[in-house]
């Protein structure tokens, strides 16, 4: 499949570059898309990208947002889209992009990152993480995708289920936890003792309704959206197990057709995108919580023992991803570095600051 893709491409970067000959530095138009709503950190970010290079442009480039399937429906249609200059900027998960770039799995292994403050300096463009992701969907993608940021898509991922406070990996023996199709998600429920059960998106409110599934991975907001505790969902594990990455691509042609400075200004532009994904879901959240308790759910935020249990019964899934994806050990040791550095650089400031 990314033979095939990366072949067809080829060919549509050179149709884009052709036609980039002709643009002029006043008539730049970036069509971006997200598969979301306006109620969606992606939206939020996208709305601040647009009226940033509008403005930082001085009308230079014109952003059009089409939210939701107007242009594309799934990860690997919208990534073709923007290889072949039908769109210019896309927001795909990294589930959504694996089928492509297995390697982007890695923002889903999980305990990796212990809180936002590590996980945004990890994924702070220029980080040991971020520069190699950007190398290899340049190398798998023969040059026609790039990726721009990595920014947020609905916090953290924890654990939620419809039967029983979860406090230890023995309380998710014999659950049915839904995931993805892909195969690192179903990895992780099952080294935690529980049944990986792939659902669609669309039907796990009557999933839960109906017990086909009794639990999911899935962040607070994404929870109350979907209005789950109708269906049956009370329990909520806050053990943060997986940060919920959004990967931001653009047409590489689109964007090397333009002037360095108006480069300048969409680079820019995602580094205000990003912050704005970053802070979207703490805000959010914060409701999101109140209403679930207010509703009768049971929030539960396990302790630092716990959450090393949890780590440890997960640590099989790191052998796995490493053996078994393509690129996934290189992606590993990217991450884990970046982490690394991101905890040691926030340590001496936290102490430099408590004096």
């Amino acid at each position: 499949m990314l033979r095939n893709f990366i072949k067809t491409a080829a060919v549509a970067t050179s149709l884009v570059a052709a036609s980039a000959i002709a643009a002029t530095a006043a008539d730049y138009t970036l069509r971006a898309t997200a598969n979301s709503n306006e109620n969606d950190e992606d939206y939020d970010g996208l709305i601040v990208f647009k009226n940033y290079v509008e403005a930082a442009s001085n009308g230079a480039i014109e952003v059009e947002l089409f939210i939701g399937t107007q242009l594309c429906s799934n990860g690997a249609e919208c990534l073709q889209g923007v290889a072949e200059g039908q769109i210019d900027i896309v927001i795909q998960t990294s589930g959504g992009t694996s089928g492509i770039f297995p390697f982007v799995q890695v923002l889903d292994l999980p305990y990796l990152m212990s809180d936002d403050r590590v996980a945004e300096a990890a994924l702070a463009n220029g980080s040991p993480f971020v520069t190699k992701m950007q190398e290899m969907v340049a190398e798998n993608s023969g040059g026609a995708l790039r990726l721009m940021t990595i920014g947020n898509t609905g916090g953290w991922r924890n654990f939620a289920n419809t039967q029983r406070r979860i406090q230890s990996p023995g309380d998710m023996e014999g659950l049915k936890i839904r995931t993805v199709v892909a195969d690192l998600p179903q990895e992780l429920v099952k080294a935690l003792g529980a049944a990986p059960t792939p659902i669609p998106w669309p039907e796990l409110f009557t999933s839960f309704q109906t017990g086909v599934v009794e639990g999911s991975k899935n962040g607070i907001t994404d929870i109350m959206s979907m209005k789950f505790p109708d269906a049956g969902l009370k329990y909520v594990t806050l053990d943060g197990h997986a940060y919920m990455g959004a990967l931001w691509f653009m047409n590489n042609e689109k964007f090397m057709s333009m002037p360095p400075e108006l480069r300048n200004v969409i680079v820019d532009g995602f580094y205000q995108l990003q912050q704005a994904t970053f802070a979207s879901p703490k805000r959010k959240s914060i409701q999101a919580y109140e209403e679930f308790v207010a509703e009768g759910g049971d929030l539960y935020v396990p302790t630092p023992e716990e959450k090393a249990a949890f780590k440890e019964a997960a640590a099989p899934v790191y052998d796995w991803f490493k053996a078994n994806v393509d690129g996934g050990e290189a992606a590993f040791d990217a991450l884990t570095a970046a982490v690394a550095e991101a905890e040691a650089e926030i340590a001496a400031t936290r102490a430099a600051e408590t004096q």
